[in-house]
């Protein structure tokens, strides 16, 4: 049995049409148009579909649809990359659900004692395990300073960067950029989302900040997608100032999707400066924890 993702399909390529116009797509835009972008018929000759057969499509039935039809329907589009992936991420969350998917729910994973080593190991290098909801699941000591403000605010394990980013007043002052980092956030997690259908704790998630947060509310029904694979990302932390950081995001292989994300400067610039006053504070946050006897 498939899980019901219709109206999810049908909102995303009834958004993809709109982006589209005649004149994009090198044809005539003949006639006045209701709303904006390509009609239905001219996204089936443009894809080589019938109009009956796109229609269906578009409202929601996917189940079935050969991986040819979906690109031709994402160059039809004009869909990129990821936008593609996240075509048929769509497709598939409509096909047969997977017996693992009905019977063993997703739980919160054991990081294992290497990938701890690992993060210790980086001196100099704030790092953290996350997993696809965007829990926090291990860090090392210089990756905690550097979200301090995030887990100063949830008292509840494991902590979460959305909750933070929708949720926490700070943080609009933590990220500089934020209308930029919130937007590809909600991008992130619509990919999420399409590749874990079944997740009822991500669904959750997801319902809480549509409910809480107009922001994440209207950027969800944009149907933009985004992955954090690396990048720039800028800070203004607390206790030692502006922060640019390059980050990468290293998925480890297995039945969890698990992600490792690092973050780094080129020494002796301001940031890499930043870097080495911010190890210096976690050193004298724990040790203060020690003193007082935390």
């Amino acid at each position: 049995m498939g899980i019901d993702n219709r109206d999810e399909i049908r909102a995303f390529l009834t958004s993809r049409r709109a982006k589209i116009s005649p004149e994009q797509a090198g044809i005539p835009g003949y006639g006045s148009r209701r709303v904006a972008g390509l009609r239905r018929g001219e996204v089936a000759a443009l894809a080589g579909v019938s109009v009956e057969y796109y229609t269906r499509l578009e409202r929601g039935n996917l189940a079935g649809a050969s991986d040819s039809v979906l690109d031709a329907l994402a160059g039809a589009l004009q869909l990129d990359d990821l936008e593609t992936a996240h075509l048929h991420r769509l497709a598939r969350a409509a096909g047969p659900q997977t017996v693992r998917a009905r019977t063993h729910p997703r739980t919160t994973p054991e990081i294992r004692p290497a990938i701890r080593r690992l993060l210790d190991s980086l001196d100099g290098v704030p790092a953290f395990v996350r997993n696809h909801r965007f829990d926090t699941l291990a860090t090392n000591a210089l990756g905690r300073a550097l979200y301090a403000p995030m887990f100063d605010a949830q008292s509840v394990q494991p902590v979460n960067s959305m909750r933070f980013t929708f949720l926490d007043p700070h943080a609009q002052a933590f990220y500089p950029d934020w209308a930029k980092t919130a937007r590809s956030a909600v991008g992130a997690l619509r990919i999420a989302a399409a590749a874990h259908p079944h997740d009822r704790q991500l669904m959750n998630l997801i319902g809480e900040l549509s409910m809480r947060s107009d922001a994440f509310r209207g950027w969800w029904a944009a149907q933009d997608v985004f992955v954090h694979r690396h990048g720039v990302k800028r800070f203004h932390h607390p206790a030692v100032g502006e922060l640019e950081l390059a980050y990468e995001g290293l998925e480890l292989p297995g039945d969890e999707v698990l992600t490792v994300v690092t973050y780094s400067a080129e020494p002796g610039t301001p940031s890499g400066d930043g870097l080495r006053l911010l190890a210096a504070w976690a050193a004298t946050q724990d040790r203060a924890g020690l003193n007082s006897g935390q």
